[in-house]
């Protein structure tokens, strides 16, 4: 009974294809013909036909037929389904028989080649007497044949060879060896899986017909048998939907037979063969559910079934192999497409088969514990005369019997004392970590991380159990990580115990003292005897003893550990474990707290160490140590505490590094900074606790940080969320969770004592040397020194206020860029106490704006801090916001000759600018001077092309002749085509060119003479005159109207009048 006995046969879980074997092929030294086998075999495409091909010799022996039988009426079957059936027609008994023979049409020698080809298929007809199977011919030709009907010698030939072997036209092919043979090759497939469909389906009809003579009081296997039969040829005739039907009809016939101890064992194989094909199938339908459902509905009907219950452990065996089957099947179809959820997948399947691998453990431990003296039979009841059992699931000692009654109860008792003692020899926990990390490894594919954790806990314990401890701590080391984030204690401390055992049994000294650690504390539900034996283990250990034995351990191992340790105690190795409690949770606390986020330079910094034991027992500690980022202060942070290695548990009620359980135990510190770590943080790195001394073995217990281990976060969220009102504790201690970590401090300078007054009269005008005055008052009780002064723009603010701000001592001269924007380090000597000094600082901001003054004023002082003198740096800074103003406003105008406003102004078109000027200071100011500067970029908005000038008289008068003169001179460089219109006025007729197109060159001028005669009094409209530019469309008369008059005045007809009475007109 191997490992392997429960493993299903190859046969049974390969996919059926069509056996088809080949005859004739010398594949070895025929070029050809090894070519036709590679195109069969070689490479073959998912698209292809699933045919499985073989090449036999001509003369192959294939399996005998037996003769048919004609009635069943005193047929008794012996089992429901024999061993090598499925292999048979899987690898034997082939659907077709493919003769392939080297014959052209032309051949010469046709008559004798006709004969050896008829000769051959004779043979293999022969060989198969009795079969249905299919015979078929293939001439290897080398040329290419001719189309159909075209070559009359071919098919005289052709029907002659049929005729001579009696062949149907279907059964012969041709196959030439060209550049296209795995094409003829392809086609030729095609025609072979049509032949072995009719095989397969005249194998379905033959077994058919013999349930017409069966009964179903003695023949009950048979109906399984054949309906097995139906669906197994079925898959091979690739008709799947028919196989699944009579699969389905097949395990319900086994559940129908009658179940006793004798054939349990038959039953439960056949129907385990069903489930998996059905199962199978179902998953190649694409229909998930359907096989779920089916495989539960198998094993709700066959867990119950256990037979004999002194192999009880088969049951599981059996129960094991049908999960994990399930789950390969699962997971191949998952890998062929097949979507599966967080709460389907196949790990639930091998999880289960571990479960089921476990409880075979434990039913062979129970039922396998036979004394050493009790020998394995002999002659072995386990063998059979062919090395193989005649049918599947029957006993090897009692093949073909049905009785129910034991007709050798001896020989039974023999046979199940082999199967146990066989059973004894399996490695059942290599089985159960295999089916584990199939489970694990298809949790973690799918994200299930507790369920990962779970199995990988069961793994390390059957690492365990093989007494593989190395791989068991590797697994639990791994999975302890989330046990103690999550907080799942009691689970933490069963893998802590088992954990505990492997490192004793190696004797590995750091992990037996980190996990013994663990166990003392708050986060191990173990109880108090417990957790004084551990202590007391660990004091043994730390004294450079061998500690007790752990319980439940193996005896063997007990004692190979035993030699280990007394190894350990002689060796002199290194006696300093240091192990970082960060990642568990230790049997001590601790967490270190300054007074204060910062400490003045002059004042000495001060902070308390927290520690508290959770041991069932006080315990005495050796030393501490506090580290800093600065290890210069490091020295100033120790606390030792001389004790010999047995006082570690005694005397425990003196001294400070004594720890009473659940009483808080306050160590305090200080030590004064160091100058230059002004302005610098300085952080506790680590918190050191020595557990034992160095004549024996110490163990440093390292908190990084402030402390804190890997169950303090969570406890601290709890106590901040909880309501609960803590007791009352004297005034000495303080509650544990009211104690909060501050790990860090900054040492900030020396609060100064010294005034810094600014006297300055805002607002400060645009480029003027502005003054402020910076006035120091010493408070101090002693002389200062090195007073230095740093005045200007504040840093930080924009980029371009610090190119336009100047600053320089000296107001009489004026601050161009050249000068700095901040005035720095400005030495001003010493001053005594009660003595003030002053300083001007001129000022210059070259735009409008606020800006921030920055006066900062640094002085060196002597001072004493817990009986050491110290140079301290103090510095005081003071700031101002200063408002850049401009001193005035200068408003631009552009207006006419006339004082009209002007939006745009014209070339050659004289306008006027009007400045106004407008104080904005609040003090008088005195202009020196001005000047008007123009750009030399500057150009006019719009240009005019042409320029029109006119002559006319300033009035005219009724009925008298008004000459108007038109001037239009080209001012571009081109050439310009004009159109001159002139529309009439009410007020005038006039004589001239009403309209006219003229041509005037680059330069040049033209003038048009026009004579208007008024016919009204008063300020009448002239004729419009119209200019229209052909090159220029843009160009609009609303242009004109500034060079023209729209109007003129005119004097009615009468006596002459005066100068003087016309100028007043």
């Amino acid at each position: 009974m191997s490992p392997t006995r429960w493993d299903f046969p190859v046969e049974l879980c390969c996919r059926p294809m069509a056996f088809v074997t080949l005859t004739g092929l010398d594949v070895v030294y025929n070029a050809v013909h090894r070519a036709v086998w590679d195109a069969f075999c070689a490479n073959r495409r998912a698209d292809r036909v699933p045919i499985s091909f073989k090449v036999l010799p001509g003369d192959h022996e294939y399996p005998k037929c037996r003769s048919k039988r004609t009635s069943y009426e005193w047929y008794i079957p012996k089992g429901i389904l024999k061993t090598g059936w499925m292999n048979k027609h899987l690898n034997l008994v082939p659907a077709l028989v493919v003769v392939f023979y080297e014959l052209d049409w032309d051949e010469p020698q046709w008559k004798e080649k006709q004969s050896e080809c008829a000769t051959r298929v004779e043979i293999v007809r022969q060989s198969l007497q009795g079969r249905n199977t299919k015979v078929a011919v293939v001439l290897i030709q080398k040329k290419a044949p001719l189309p159909p009907g075209e070559d009359a010698i071919a098919s005289e030939r052709a029907a002659a060879l049929c005729s001579v072997c009696e062949l149907s036209g279907k059964s012969l092919f041709v196959l030439p060896h060209t550049d296209h043979l795995v094409g003829y090759i392809i086609r030729l497939e095609n025609a072979f899986y049509e032949h072995a469909q009719t095989y397969y389906y005249t194998e379905i009809r033959r077994v058919k017909s013999h349930k017409e003579f069966l009964n179903k009081t003695t023949h009950q296997l048979l109906f399984v048998r054949h309906q097995f039969k139906i669906a197994f040829f079925s898959e091979l005739k690739q008709d799947t939907q028919n196989a699944l039907k009579n699969y389905r009809t097949a395990y319900n016939l086994v559940h129908e037979l009658r179940a006793h101890e004798t054939n349990i064992l038959e039953i439960k194989t056949m129907a385990g063969f069903i489930n998996y094909k059905i199962c199978r199938l179902c998953f190649q339908h694409n229909t998930p559910l359907d096989a779920i459902a089916q495989f539960r509905k198998h094993i709700d009907l066959c867990k119950k079934k256990i037979g004999s219950a002194e192999l009880a452990f088969e049951h599981a065996a059996w129960m094991s192999k049908q999960f994990q089957a399930f789950g390969d099947l699962f997971d191949e179809a998952i890998k062929l497409g097949l979507t599966a959820i967080q709460t389907q997948n196949p790990g639930f399947y091998y999880q289960q088969a571990a479960y089921y691998a476990q409880e075979r453990k434990q039913h062979a431990k129970a039922l396998c514990n036979h004394d050493a003296s009790v020998m394995y039979p002999s002659p072995d009841p386990l063998e059979t005369q062919t090395g193989v059992l005649d049918f599947y699931g029957q006993r090897p000692w009692r093949q073909g019997i049905l009785s129910f009654d034991l007709s050798d109860p001896d020989k039974e008792k023999v046979g199940i004392l082999a199967i146990q003692l066989k059973e004894r020899s399996v490695v059942h926990s290599e089985i159960v970590i295999t089916l584990l990390s199939n489970a694990v490894a298809q949790f973690k594919k799918y994200k299930c991380p507790r369920m990962k954790s779970h199995l990988m806990v069961q793994m390390g314990e059957e690492y365990y159990y093989a007494k593989d401890y190395t791989k068991a701590l590797k697994l639990l080391d791994y999975v302890m990580c989330d046990y103690r984030s999550e907080g799942w204690w009691t689970l933490l401390t069963s893998i802590l115990t088992t954990a505990l055992k492997c490192s004793y049994l190696m004797a590995q000294l750091k992990d037996y003292i980190t996990y013994s650690l663990e166990l003392l504390g708050r986060a191990s539900t173990l109880k108090d005897d417990q957790k004084s034996r551990i202590e007391k283990n660990l004091m043994n250990v730390l004294m450079n003893e061998s500690p007790d034995p752990e319980p439940d351990c193996d005896d063997l191992a007990k004692k190979t550990a035993q030699k280990l340790w007394a190894d350990r105690v002689s060796l002199a190795g290194s006696n300093v474990f240091t192990i970082g409690v960060q990642d568990f949770v230790p049997f001590v606390q601790c967490k270190a707290k300054f007074h204060a986020p910062s400490f003045h330079v002059d004042v000495p910094v001060q902070f308390d160490v927290y520690l508290k034991a959770d041991c069932p027992h006080p315990i005495r500690f050796s030393k501490l140590c506090v580290s800093f980022n600065n290890q210069g202060y490091n020295q100033f942070c120790v606390l030792e505490e001389a004790s010999k290695a047995s006082e570690v548990l005694e005397n425990l009620t003196q001294g400070k590094m004594c720890l009473v359980p659940g009483k808080t135990r306050k160590l305090s510190f200080k030590f004064v900074a160091k100058t230059e770590d002004v302005g610098k943080k300085i952080e506790i790195t680590s918190v050191d606790l020595v557990l034992g001394s160095e004549s024996g073995r110490c163990v440093v217990l390292s908190w990084q940080g402030g402390g804190g281990d890997a169950a303090s976060a969570q406890e601290a969220l709890q106590a901040a969320r909880s309501f609960k009102r803590r007791p009352k504790l004297p005034d000495n201690e303080v509650h544990w969770d009211s104690i909060i970590i501050q790990a860090s401090t900054m040492i900030i300078s020396r609060v100064p004592n010294i005034s810094v007054h600014l006297r300055h009269e805002p607002p400060a005008l645009m480029n003027e040397m502005y003054c402020l005055v910076v006035t120091v008052r010493s408070h101090e009780k002693s002389q200062i020194r090195d007073v230095k002064l740093t005045a200007g723009l504040k840093p930080g603010q924009d980029a371009n206020l610090t190119q336009k701000t100047h600053v320089t001592l000296h107001g009489a001269e004026l601050c161009d860029e050249s000068y700095p924007a901040l005035l720095t380090d400005i030495a001003v000597g010493d001053l005594h106490p009660g003595e003030q000094l002053e300083k001007t600082v001129y000022v210059r901001c070259g735009t409008v704006g606020s800006r921030m003054f920055l006066v900062y004023v640094s002085y060196l002082i002597n001072t004493t801090v817990e009986g050491k003198e110290i140079v301290c740096k103090c510095h005081k800074d003071e700031t101002v916001t200063i408002e850049t103003v401009f001193p005035f406003d200068v408003a631009v105008r552009f207006v006419s000759t006339k004082f009209e406003h002007l939006e745009r102004v014209y070339a050659d078109i004289p306008f006027l600018l009007m400045t106004d000027v407008l104080s904005a200071s609040p003090w008088a100011l005195t202009i020196v001077s001005s000047e008007l500067q123009l750009a030399p970029s500057m150009t006019a908005m719009d240009h005019l092309e042409s320029q029109v000038d006119k002559d006319l008289p300033s009035f005219g008068r009724v009925r008298e002749s008004l000459p108007v003169r038109y001037h239009l001179q080209n001012k571009t460089d081109l050439v310009q085509d004009v159109e001159i219109s002139v529309e009439p006025s009410d007020a005038f007729m006039f004589s001239g060119l009403k309209q006219i197109r003229l041509r005037i060159l680059p330069g040049t001028k033209q003038e048009m003479l026009y004579n208007f005669y008024p016919l009204m009094a008063g300020y009448q409209q002239l004729p419009s005159l119209n200019i229209n530019l052909l090159r220029f469309p843009s160009f609009t008369n609303q242009l004109l109207r500034r060079f023209i008059p729209t109007s003129i005045f005119v004097k009615p007809q009468g006596r002459l009048l005066d100068d003087t009475s016309i100028a007043a007109a």
